[in-house]
């Protein structure tokens, strides 16, 4: 009534006197409900005052875990709610309600293997209802396992129960390697043979239907969850007798091994009178890490001038011997004439020719001469025709080995890409062969699949696409193990030159005459290319501040100032050993180091204030740390005349000695109206091959929007540097992928 309103209200007046407490205490002596309240209020729209009353929805608070147990123990799956008033609770195994399943807790004891499946509980409310994620239960019974043994497995915790076992095969019997383990939450499985993961191996049980001696090795299983990880037993796989191949055999079961195994790997990015690329540095330096693993010595060498390749090829001669693996990857520009292709250094002239570049098919007739076992080149470069270039090289023919691949990031006649994006970059070719290099695969069903996985990205379609030329007969591949009978002395010179090539400066202390100490250590990032990080390691009291940095480097090394002494090593350009150097430090990047002539000198100093002083101090200390890595092989000298019949095609030195003719090699000029005409429409002066380009669709092989780029540009006549006519666009967009090409992409002839 109007008089129990005004009593209500004039509670205001009282010290702690509430108009609303008043009320409702009022409508609860009169018996009025809840429900009864906010339909009044509701029919005053007091949506504030109804919003008091409303209830929080139903929260689960604990969900059930997938777990896998053994046939016999005792299972829980527990899930937990609140809600209001109260929650009910139903456990279903799929789509089945499950009998008295109605508590928070279901309980399966004894457990069996037909209990296995996925669960899920209900929980509702009077006017709501929820469901709790899905629950898988793996039940394992295991044959070998006694019953008596599940008392001593620990709750919850992640336990190999069934451990792969040994076995001694023959050609087209089945492998059945099974592991077995239980734990919350459930425990995932990979197989492994010889170190690494096998395909299809994601299973407890590893099945080979017919096995060939290409399945013999050593196996285990790593098993792991969230939480725990834990490796198998290692077990042996024996198919057959085992032989390793050595000479010609017939009839016979082998298992094929390198004496030794060495990659050559060179990329150029920083041209002088081309167009710049990214993805040379990248690419090589992730194919160093994967070839490392294969137990490769790599050698691995950034923007090469054409003396330093030729000298960098020779050195890489030097370590190949009989029955030796080698491989030589490239990553830059590059053509194509007649057969033959060229592989550019980074001081070619504008336009460039033969005679200023690397015959590929020269390398590999020296390497036959060293009788290797597997002759593999890995070519990420564009395969265009160089009209500037008139010369017809005629090789000697090359051996009939049956060993050597090629495996060309392009057709014939065609160009190679990267991926032009924020920060890092790949060629398309390094994309997807890194993802497959490890495989344990003869390199050219290896290669076939790295070829599949392109032709399945939309982004390089008639565009690029990878192209393999073989002559391998037998079932070599990059994991074949090394197998060396007896140390030889080419062995050992070999293992010694690699050595040398990789040999870093030892980490040093450095005492200043204030007392102040700094620490200097030293990372290879490339064979060529090394990072130096200094820190001041202990400070006297007395000292106030000190800061220190490192100059006064050799000319010929070419280091900016600008670019040393940085705080991180990103700021350097060194993005790829970046989590591998220790953190708090000040970072110099030296690049090119095959062209240091004499002993790496530079000068650490020292900059310090004493406490009450403000006038700043200064030492310097001279460091020699000798010629680090690739420098110790003095790629910068000239090139050697003394191995000019182990080098590749260049001006001075043609196919034929300068006293005594030869004919291992003649020159011939081409008719002018050989050479191709220009394309009109798209900037491709010496090409009739494409004549548009379109926008790709949309790509899954990776998660940032990205355009390509080609390793291909346009050559002058005039010697000055053009500016590339490839743009170079990004996009930050992660939601949903999109590959394009700008409508002002064009493509230009690489010489």
């Amino acid at each position: 009534s109007p008089l129990d309103l005004e009593q209500c209200s004039l509670q205001v007046l009282e010290p702690e006197g509430s108009p609303s407490w008043s009320l409702l205490k009022l409508l609860g002596d009169r018996g009025c409900t809840v429900m009864e309240l906010a339909e009044s209020l509701q029919a005053l729209e007091h949506t504030e005052a109804l919003r008091c009353l409303s209830y929080s929805g139903i929260k689960i608070v604990v969900q059930p875990d997938s777990q896998a147990v053994l046939s016999g123990q005792v299972v829980k799956l527990c899930c937990w709610a609140t809600g209001h008033p109260f929650v009910h609770y139903q456990w279903f195994k799929q789509e089945k309600e499950i009998p008295h399943g109605n508590s928070p807790e279901l309980v399966l004891s004894p457990v069996s293997v037909k209990d296995s499946g996925f669960y899920i509980c209900r929980v509702n409310s009077e006017s709501s209802f929820m469901f709790s994620r899905w629950a898988r239960l793996e039940v394992c019974e295991f044959q070998d396992t006694a019953h008596g043994d599940l008392m001593g497995l620990p709750e919850n915790k992640l336990c190999i129960c069934v451990q792969p076992r040994p076995q001694n095969l023959t050609v087209g019997d089945a492998l059945v390697l099974e592991c077995g383990a239980v734990g919350n939450p459930i425990p995932h499985y990979q197989w492994f043979r010889n170190g690494f993961p096998l395909a299809n191996g994601s299973k407890n049980v590893y099945t080979v239907t017919y096995v060939d001696v290409e399945h013999q090795g050593t196996y285990w299983c790593h098993v792991f969850n969230d939480w725990e990880d834990e490796d198998s037993k290692k077990v042996e796989v024996i198919i057959g007798k085992e032989f390793f191949y050595n000479c010609d055999m017939s009839f016979s079961l082998c298992v094929f091994a390198a004496t030794d195994k060495v990659a050559l790997l060179i990329g150029n990015m920083s041209y002088w009178n081309h167009p710049q690329l990214k993805a040379p540095m990248v690419d090589v330096y992730e194919l160093t890490s994967l070839l490392r693993q294969l137990d490769f010595k790599v050698v691995s060498l950034l923007d090469l001038t054409e003396s330093e390749m030729r000298n960098a090829v020779d050195e890489f001669l030097l370590l190949l011997d009989e029955g030796v693996y080698g491989l030589l990857y490239y990553a830059g520009h590059g053509y194509e004439n007649y057969g033959n292709s060229f592989m550019v250094p980074i001081d070619a002239p504008n336009p460039y020719r033969s005679a200023n570049c690397l015959c590929v098919q020269n390398i590999l007739r020296l390497m036959q001469e060293k009788q290797t076992g597997l002759n593999v080149f890995l070519l990420d470069m564009c395969r265009k025709r160089n009209e500037y270039d008139d010369t017809i090289l005629i090789l000697d023919a090359l051996k009939v080995t049956a060993n050597i691949v090629f495996g060309y990031a392009t057709c014939q006649g065609a160009e190679a890409f990267e991926i032009q994006q924020l920060g890092l970059a790949n060629g398309i070719f390094m994309k997807f062969l890194k993802d497959r290099l490890l495989e344990d695969k003869k390199i050219t069903v290896l290669l076939d699949e790295v070829a599949e996985d392109m032709g399945k990205c939309p982004l390089t379609k008639g565009k690029q696409a990878l192209e393999i030329r073989s002559s391998l007969s037998q079932k070599r591949a990059l994991t074949d193990p090394v197998q060396q009978s007896t140390s030889s002395a080419e062995s050992l010179a070999r293992n010694l030159q690699w050595a040398k090539a990789h040999e870093l400066p030892e980490s040093m202390s450095l005492e200043f005459q204030c007392g102040v100490q700094i620490q200097l250590g030293f990372a290879a990032e490339f064979s060529n290319v090394m990072i130096i990080y200094t820190r001041i390691v202990k400070k006297p009291p007395e000292i106030a501040a000190c800061r220190a940095h490192i100059t006064d480097f050799p000319l010929n090394l070419d280091v900016d100032p600008k670019e040393a002494n940085k705080g991180t090593p990103e700021e350097t350009g060194s993005y790829l050993v970046s989590k591998d150097l220790p953190k708090h430090c000040l970072y110099t990047r030296l690049s090119s180091l095959q062209k240091l002539r004499e002993h790496l000198i530079f000068t650490v100093c020292l900059h310090y204030e004493y406490s009450g002083i403000e006038d700043t101090m200064d030492e310097r200390k001279e460091v020699n740390v000798g010629k680090p890595l690739i420098a110790k092989l003095g790629l910068h000298h000239g090139f050697k005349t003394k191995n000019c019949p182990q080098a590749c095609c260049m001006p001075g030195y043609p196919f034929h000695n300068p006293v005594e003719s030869s004919p291992e090699a003649a020159e011939y000029s081409i008719p002018s109206h050989c050479q191709p005409n220009s394309c009109p429409g798209v900037y491709h002066p010496n090409c009739a091959c494409l004549a548009s380009i379109t926008q790709p669709e949309t790509c899954s092989c990776n998660g940032t929007s990205r355009i390509l780029a080609s390793r291909h540009e346009v050559q002058h006549h005039s010697p000055t540097v053009g500016k590339s006519n490839v743009p170079v666009e990004t996009t930050d967009d992660t939601v949903e992928l999109e590959f394009f090409l700008s409508d002002s992409l064009s493509f230009s002839e690489q010489r």
